[in-house]
C-alpha cells in the first residue's frame, strides 16, 4: 500500500539523457529516445511504485534557445518544471564546465527553494578521474542535496538515483494506480513511436519539422488494431525526403514504427502513413494546439 507519493521534475541542456533516465527508473520505454537534440517536445509522466512510496517523474524538454513558437513552448514546460513539486533531478553531461543552460537552470532551482540531485549523466564515456573537477565545479557552484554519477543508458548508478529521491517524498496517498507506468494515451504514445522513427532515420533540420497525427485508432473483434498516421512536414522538398525514393524512407519508418507498435500495444497492428506539408506549422497557435503543444 502506497503511504508516501510526490512528484520530482527532470531538468537539462537537449540531449543529456532525461529520456533514457526515466525510461531506466520505469523500467519501460514511456518516452522517445534518439541522438538528435530536443526529442522530448512535452512533459512525459513516469510512476514509479516501489515498496510503499509512489514518485511521479516529469520528463521535460531540453532547456536551449528557442527559434520557433514550438521552441518557446518547450522552454515554458521547462521553466514550469521547477515549481509544484518535491524535488528536482539536473541532469548534466561529465564536463567541468557550467554551461548557460546549466546555469539558468540552477538559478531557476535557487528560485524555487526546492531540494535538487545532481546527476552527472553518461560516465560511460569518460574515465571516472574526470568526474572530480565536475563535481567540484557544481559544489561550488550551487549546494546539491546529492550528486550521483550514473550511466541511464547502462543502468549504473539508477538505484542509487531513487534512494535519494525517497528522502523528499511526502506521506500521501497514490497519486496514480500502481500499475501505472504513464500518463501518456495510447494514442500519443503511437505518435511518439513513429516521431522517435522520424528522428532517428532521417538527417539535419528535416525531422525536427515534423508532427505526427493519429487519425485513426480502431480495435478489431480479432484484436488487430488499425492504425492512420498522418506525418506533417513543413517542405515540399522535406515530404521527398521522408517518403524516399520508390516510397522506400517511409516504408522503414512505417515498418520500423509497426514493429515497436506491436510490442507496446501487444497485439497485431496495422499500420496506414500518409504525409503533408503544412508550411511552418511550428509558428502557428492553432496548429501547435492541434498537435498537442498546449
Amino acid at each position: 500500500m502506497i503511504k508516501k507519493s510526490g512528484m520530482v521534475s527532470i531538468v537539462g541542456r537537449p540531449n543529456v539523457g532525461k529520456s533514457t533516465l526515466i525510461n531506466a527508473l520505469a523500467g519501460e520505454k514511456i518516452a522517445i529516445v534518439s541522438d538528435k537534440p530536443q526529442t522530448t517536445r512535452n512533459r512525459i509522466m513516469g510512476v514509479v511504485s516501489k515498496g510503499e512510496t509512489q514518485v511521479v517523474f516529469m520528463d521535460t524538454p531540453g532547456l536551449h534557445k528557442p527559434k520557433t513558437k514550438l521552441g518557446e513552448y518547450m522552454v515554458k514546460v521547462v521553466r514550469e518544471s521547477v515549481t509544484d513539486v518535491d524535488a528536482i533531478l539536473m541532469l548534466v553531461h561529465p564536463v567541468d564546465e557550467i554551461g548557460a543552460a546549466e546555469e539558468a537552470l540552477i538559478q531557476s532551482i535557487e528560485a524555487s527553494g526546492l531540494p535538487a540531485i545532481l546527476i552527472i549523466n553518461k560516465i560511460d564515456t569518460v574515465d571516472a578521474s574526470r568526474l572530480f573537477p565536475v563535481i567540484e565545479k557544481y559544489s561550488d557552484r550551487f549546494n546539491f542535496s546529492a550528486i550521483i554519477p550514473i550511466s541511464a543508458k547502462n543502468g549504473d548508478g539508477v538505484d542509487l538515483v531513487m534512494d535519494e529521491v525517497e528522502k523528499f517524498i511526502p506521506e500521501g496517498y497514490a497519486l496514480f494506480p500502481e500499475d501505472m507506468v504513464s500518463d501518456q494515451p495510447e494514442r500519443v504514445m503511437i505518435a511518439e513511436i513513429i516521431r522517435e522513427k522520424l528522428l532517428n532515420c532521417l538527417n539535419r533540420e528535416v525531422p525536427h519539422g515534423t508532427a505526427v497525427e493519429i487519425t485513426k485508432f480502431t480495435e478489431r473483434e480479432n484484436e488487430i488494431i488499425d492504425v492512420c498516421a498522418t506525418i506533417y512536414c513543413e517542405k515540399d522538398s522535406h515530404k521527398g525526403i521522408i517518403i524516399g525514393k520508390r516510397g522506400a524512407m517511409l516504408k522503414k519508418i512505417s515498418t520500423l514504427s509497426r514493429e515497436e507498435i506491436e510490442k507496446f500495444m501487444g497485439t497485431k497492428v496495422y499500420l496506414e502513413t500518409w504525409v503533408k506539408v503544412k508550411e511552418n506549422w511550428r509558428e502557428s497557435d492553432f496548429l501547435l494546439r492541434n498537435f498537442g503543444y498546449e
